[in-house]
């Protein structure tokens, strides 16, 4: 089923209840991947769809799902995730769709209380979003006791491959009914889930819609700076310090967290609001005037709020935590360097990341370089230097020399000088511990231990899959 650029939700004959959902959620139009899969999925066809994170996949399983739903108390739809911070997002984006029609969601995963979960399952949700080593154990033990999804889907399964899942996958279908509907959602489609696929589905559609030759643009500085994930916070503050961002967008994965930092930085005297999707239309547009006016400085946003954003002078983009994808690295970082203008895009990365830069600068094609989070010291110079710069270029004002003229009756010119400057100097108070972040001979010594672990059944992450389960 082919649709055009102006087709709409009701053209695929969803049922009121999640058009409403649909329409309460701000969705005006249907995503490249809604547009092909919802169709398909709606028919009952198996579909392997090759997707990046923040395309809208979610809603394209989703809804075709929750229309089919016979509300039985079963559990009719599972969907397979390789993280907890994944599941409970994509567990939220469900409900939200589907509260008007009475949906019930789950999320299911390492680290909570097994007995709730499972309460909350036989409860009567007919939505269960879950990570693989909880979810095996789950089945295993046979604590599901109206467990019979006629729909399963696999989401980031490039994600879960890599982090040596998929054994644990294979075992999670023998449980599952024979006769269902399966779905695979992946960035990329490797050997390995090619050979997966075949295993788990019947006769399927294949959908692509990644975009091909995507670039950052020429005039950005790329940087990484290697953190503890306790360290974040004292991070980004320092780095905001040190390099003086004037107008800058800090990208966060979820809209609890774009409220929180933002709250924080207010608290430690930045100009900041946060910008996200739960936001009502005017407080968006509130934020949005603010920020383009110049009256914050600092912008806190998630991917898709900042979808959009035409701001041809933002002169640094934060990434507090690594993207999910690739591709959603281009979309951030394209909020800067704009207009023949110059920006600089900097990353955390925990050393448990390295994996997913990786793929980023193989994307991307861009270079982005590692340096060291500047200490105290260093970022005071730096202002120094910034100041003499500033006075060496700052015109005269007539109050200033009305103001000197009055002071030098009771001082002398050095003394009004050296206030002056211990005024400005004040106003820079560089906070958090003295050193931030690992070095760059800490870098080296855990990239070279990487490097002699890497193999197919021994790699650090694969070692690591139940504790991130």
């Amino acid at each position: 089923m082919n649709m055009n650029s102006e087709s709409t939700f009701e053209a695929f004959g969803l049922n009121d209840a999640l058009l409403k959902g649909v329409k309460e959620a701000g969705f005006l139009v249907p995503s490249p991947i809604q547009e092909q899969a919802i169709p398909f999925v709606m028919k009952g066809r198996d579909v392997i769809a090759q997707a990046q994170t923040g395309t809208g996949k979610t809603a394209a399983f989703g809804l075709a799902a929750m229309n089919s739903m016979s509300f039985s108390g079963d559990v009719e739809l599972l969907v397979i995730i390789p993280t907890r911070e994944l599941a409970s997002q994509v567990s939220d984006e469900i409900y939200r769709l589907g509260r008007f029609a009475g949906v019930r969601t789950v999320a299911v995963y390492g680290g909570q209380s097994i007995s709730r979960q499972v309460d909350l399952v036989q409860r009567g949700a007919q939505v269960v979003t879950a990570t693989p080593g909880r979810l095996l154990d789950h089945l295993r033990s046979g604590r599901f006791k109206r467990f019979k999804p006629s729909i399963v889907v696999l989401d980031e399964a490039d994600e879960m491959l890599d982090m040596g899942f998929i054994e644990d996958i294979e075992a999670i279908f023998q449980f599952l009914p024979k006769e269902r509907q399966t779905l695979l959602f992946s960035a990329t489609v490797p050997e390995a889930i090619r050979r997966l696929a075949k295993t788990i589905l019947k006769d399927p559609v294949t959908i692509d819609v990644t975009p091909k030759g995507l670039a950052t643009a020429p005039d950005v500085t790329h940087k990484y700076y290697v953190i503890e994930e306790r360290e974040r916070e004292e991070a980004l503050v320092r780095l905001i310090d040190a390099e003086s961002a004037q107008r800058a967008i800090i990208f966060c994965r979820t809209k609890r967290e774009t409220d929180n930092l933002s709250t924080t930085l207010i608290s430690r005297g930045y100009s900041a609001k946060a910008l996200h999707g739960d936001m009502e239309q005017n407080q968006r547009n509130e934020v949005m005037d603010s920020f383009r006016q110049a009256k914050i400085e600092l912008l806190v946003a998630t991917d898709v709020a900042a979808r959009g954003l035409d701001i041809t002078d933002v002169t640094h983009v934060f990434n507090f935590h690594i993207p999910f994808d690739p591709e959603s690295y281009v979309h951030r970082i394209g909020r800067t360097g704009r207009a023949g203008k110059s920006g600089i895009a900097i990353t955390l990365v925990t050393p448990l990341e390295f994996k997913e830069l990786n793929k980023i600068m193989e994307f991307s094609g861009a270079p982005i370089i590692y340096e060291e989070i500047p200490d105290i010291g260093q970022v005071k110079k730096q202002y120094h230097a910034t100041i003499m710069e500033k006075l060496h270029r700052e015109p005269i004002n007539e109050d200033a020399l009305d103001i000197f003229r009055r002071l030098s009756q009771d001082m002398d010119i050095s003394q009004i000088a050296y206030k002056a400057l211990s005024m400005l100097v004040e106003k820079q108070h560089v906070k958090g511990p003295n050193r931030i972040g690992l070095t760059s001979l800490d870098v080296e010594r855990i990239m070279h231990k990487n490097r002699r672990q890497k193999s197919p059944k021994n790699t650090w992450l694969g070692r690591d899959k139940r504790r991130r389960s």
